[in-house]
């Protein structure tokens, strides 16, 4: 890797290095803090498999050879995490240190691993678990710490996350990743200049707070490309992975040093996983059309609003009581542009490929075959549970929170605790947590001196789809493939982005050579999803998602403010700052004497008369208000809109519905409601909650079935209802009706390789599609119950689990039938058409033909349900983990009891 090239990328990255650097080579590195310094106490967190570390290719050699971990790469943290099923319900105080680690600033002396100094302006200290401790004399040399430190820990991640990015990932890492590539440019295509504009254009925006953010990305992008610059000329720095993939990736080459660009690339991305919501409207607009075709426009429309849980009275939720109303649809909508039965065809961006297929994504052979698949089978699993002090032994809150964002190795989330005063060069900094790799120059969930916070994923509509005309210049009648599109008062060409990826069989991946060339096109109203004929004409749908163009502004905003103690004294200040977060997300507080909550998102202010459920004409009268496609921006709902509360007894969020009238798509029956039940039994009367008692909580619930838990009761009332005559279904029914008398746990305490009640388990997982299907489909026919939203998230490898609408379904229609009291009744009993005795008839024959499918093998692929429900860690790279037991828990969490405030 010598020679021209290697000597143009070192100079190149020591220019933009002396750019950036503000301090003299012969300063002296500024001593770490001592110990708890300004820290006020009581926070602890986890995140398995360990603080993750790069891994040079003697290593990755030594791992291959013997299985021999590299340092920091499977640490104390994997057991801490999993031994904490095996500690609860029961976990003592004198516990908790076993499954969280100390969190609090600094390191003590006994547990420093090593300090060093990569500019004259920060030191870093690392610990016994590898977790970088960053001090920077000033803000720069803080956000130059976090970038070299970054790097050292997630160098060929980052440089995965940043192609994937770009729609890029088959060119680096070979042709399985071809599904990655095709999403992101169906979803976030961008040209290289329209990445760079987000950052330009950051004093234009936002002042003197948006300079800050650009020196902030300058200075942590220096730290990157000063590791790469070390790596490039030392092996044991450098990524072994570089050796298994194409040579002409590889980082040392001229052209590859890291630019801010790929900062807003890696946000892009995971702002589009994580951090956005809705954009579902043709989905829904075919089940519409199924409903109707099957019951008539009437009832069609009743039916299948059964099944959309628009605003269901039942639905579990994070705010109690006060209603925020936002994404309902309108009783009288205007502007609905539903495609002709038969006609919609959806936008394929494969526009040619050659060589392997592509398209089909196998993951061939190889050390990294399907680099980053997690991120297309992503569910939210995060979760928080928070006590006030009002409720709480000690009269502080207690707080555990964090996010699930699967299982990786290393992981996806990396912890820093960075530090500076405030001077110059910019505001102070004090936190401590986890982060993205490639956008962590702040903590992104974590704790500052005396206030903790996190977030689960919230997925409110700020996606909608349009219908925009086809036309062609000039005039003339267009079709159904024309290239242009009416927009105020113009016949507009769409704009073609085009990305072409090549790949050769690597050891890293095996895929025989081949290459494929994306294109998608956009409009003003974002990017062509399907096209259609409406009333017989022939439409484009286009897909308008309010935070693109804006991948980073405004929300970098307020991830600083999280970690400057001097924005962060209050609930009120926090909610200020989480306002800026244009993603997505539920964000939770603590301090030592307030818990509070925010929904944080750019929500679009929309025409009260337009449904945002549905497609959407693409005309002025039914926009987003103020909306102005040159610089993509909109009105949006101010801060007292968005569901948010301050002390209320207890907040708990599982991804479900935030408050009562936000947000569609909520049943009645959510795995949050495991968690508010054991809270409500701990704060019962004049009972107090601990600490440990919300951990508990929290660990129990996550392994409940929720079918079991809240929807089999209900079912044996119904098939119960007269005496089983079959002593085989008999015999079924008595080892669930024990299963759900146990809790319905899917745990394997005493570490035998079974679940306890293993049969029972068994049987509901061979009878749930079945019963399903045996309830809803006599009525609804195949094909609309195809188009309905009946699936079931089993647990699995991504942990993930329990967290779609068809248990509602289940629940409710049966609740109904069996005449309990029930709130926002669908408009018609599905199962048995409304009759007991033929519905009960269903549900058994369901149960007698699930008995001659329950076998292990049929299931879960000849393994055990424990083997089959493991949790596996992807590797972004050579090292890989073992399995661990299925958990349905965040990936990073926090356990806090802050002891004393400012």
């Amino acid at each position: 890797m010598g020679g021209p090239r290697r000597a143009g990328i070192v100079a190149v990255i020591a220019a933009a290095m002396a750019v950036v650097s503000t301090t003299s080579a012969s300063a002296a590195p500024p001593t770490p803090a001592p110990y708890g310094q300004n820290d006020f106490g009581g926070f602890r967190n986890i995140l398995p498999p360990a603080q993750g570390a790069d891994a040079n290719l003697l290593q990755v050699a030594a791992f291959e050879a013997n299985g021999t971990y590299p340092p920091h790469t499977q640490d104390r943290q994997l057991s801490m995490y999993t031994g904490l099923m095996y500690a609860t319900p029961g976990l003592q105080a004198s516990q908790i240190a076993s499954f969280y680690k100390d969190a609090s600033f600094g390191v003590k002396p006994a547990n420093v691993e090593r300090t060093y100094s990569p500019r004259a302006d920060v030191t870093i200290e690392r610990d016994k678990d590898g977790v970088p401790h960053i001090y920077g004399a000033t803000r720069a040399g803080a956000m130059f710490g976090a970038g070299y430190a970054t790097a050292e820990d997630r160098l060929f991640m980052i440089d995965a996350l940043r192609h994937a990015a770009r729609a890029q990932l088959s060119s680096f890492a070979g042709g399985s990743n071809t599904a990655m590539d095709e999403s992101i440019w169906a979803e976030t295509p961008y040209r290289e200049a329209e990445l760079q504009e987000q950052y330009d254009r950051a004093q234009r925006l936002y002042g003197q707070d948006g300079v800050q953010i650009q020196k902030d990305v300058n200075n942590y992008v220096a730290g990157v490309n000063k590791f790469i610059t070390e790596a490039c000329g030392d092996p044991t720095k450098l990524p072994g992975e570089y050796s298994l993939i194409d040579p002409s990736q590889s980082i040392c080459l001229s052209g590859h040093q890291w630019k801010v660009t790929d900062v807003i690339a890696i946000a892009s991305l995971v702002a589009g996983i994580f951090g956005q919501g809705g954009g579902g409207e043709l989905g829904l607009a075919q089940s519409l059309e199924a409903a109707t075709q099957k019951f008539g426009a009437a009832q069609g429309k009743k039916v299948w609003g059964d099944f959309a849980e628009f605003n269901d009275p039942e639905a579990p939720t994070t705010v109690h009581g006060q209603s925020f109303p936002y994404g309902q649809p309108p009783a009288q909508p205007r502007g609905v542009a539903l495609p002709d039965p038969g006609t919609l065809q959806n936008a394929n961006v494969v526009a040619s490929a050659s060589g392997s297929a592509p398209a089909t994504s196998q993951a061939s052979a190889g050390e990294l075959p399907g680099l980053l698949n997690p991120f297309e089978q992503h569910h939210g699993a995060s979760n928080a549970l928070l006590v006030s002090g009002a409720e709480s032994k000690s009269g502080r809150p207690v707080a555990v929170m964090g996010p699930q964002v699967s299982y990786w190795s290393p992981q996806i989330l990396m912890e820093e605790d960075i530090h500076a005063p405030s001077s110059n060069q910019g505001p102070p900094i004090d936190a401590r947590g986890a982060a993205f790799p490639g956008t962590n120059l702040y903590v992104q969930l974590g704790r500052g001196r005396d206030y903790a916070w996190s977030a689960t994923s919230a997925g409110q509509d700020i996606i909608d789809t349009f219908a925009v005309k086809l036309c062609v210049p000039g005039g003339g009648q267009p079709t159904m493939s024309s290239n242009h599109y009416e927009y105020g008062g113009e016949c507009l060409p769409f704009d073609v982005l085009t990305r072409t990826n090549s790949w050769i069989p690597t050891a890293a991946d095996q895929t025989p050579a081949g290459s494929e060339t994306l294109t998608t096109l956009r409009s003003k109203l974002g990017v062509v999803v399907g096209r259609a004929k409406i009333n017989g004409k022939p439409y484009a749908y286009t897909r308008l998602r309010d935070t693109y163009f804006h991948e980073v502004d405004p929300s970098a905003l307020g991830f600083a403010d999280f970690n400057n103690p001097n924005k962060m004294r209050s609930p009120q200040d926090f909610m200020k700052a989480a306002n800026n977060i244009s993603y997505t997300f539920n964000w939770f507080y603590v301090d030592n004497k307030h818990i509070a909550y925010f929904n944080s998102g750019a929500n679009p202010v929309r025409p009260s008369y337009v449904d945002p459920n549905l497609p959407t004409f693409g005309r002025e009268e039914f926009m987003w208000r103020h909306f102005h496609p040159n610089a993509a921006t909109e009105d949006l709902k101010p801060l007292a809109a968005h569901p948010h509360v301050i002390d209320q007894r207890f907040l708990t969020s599982w991804n479900n519905r935030q408050a009562p009238d936000y947000n569609t798509g909520f049943s009645s029956l959510f795995r949050s409601q495991p968690l508010d039940a054991r809270i409500q039994r701990d704060i019962a009367g004049s009972k107090k909650m601990s600490l440990e008692q919300l951990i508990s909580d929290m660990e129990d619930a996550g392994t409940v079935d929720l079918r079991g838990d809240r929807v089999l009761p209900w079912i044996l009332k119904v098939v119960n209802s007269q005496p089983v005559a079959d002593p085989a279904l008999r015999s079924a029914l008595q080892k669930l009706a024990a299963w759900h008398a146990s809790g319905a746990h899917r745990i394997d305490r005493n570490r035998d390789g079974t679940y306890e009640q293993s049969d029972a388990i068994r049987i509901m997982d061979a009878w749930w599609p079945r019963l399903v299907a045996a309830q809803f489909k006599p009525t609804l026919g195949q094909t609309l119950f195809d188009r309905l939203p009946f699936g079931h998230d089993a647990p699995g490898p991504i942990g993930s689990a329990f967290d779609t609408s068809s248990y509602g379904f289940v629940q409710k229609d049966l609740r109904d039938l069996l005449g309990a009291s029930v709130r926002g009744r669908y408009s018609r009993v599905y199962c048995g058409h409304g009759k007991l005795a033929a519905c009960r008839t269903a549900l058994l024959s369901a149960l007698g033909a699930a008995l001659q499918h329950d076998s292990d093998a049929e299931i879960y692929g000849g393994e055990s349900q424990a083997t089959h429900d493991k949790i596996g860690f992807t590797a972004v790279g050579a090292i890989t983990q073992p399995r661990i037991p299925w958990v349905n828990r965040p990936t990073f969490q926090q356990a806090v009891q802050v002891q004393g405030h400012r």
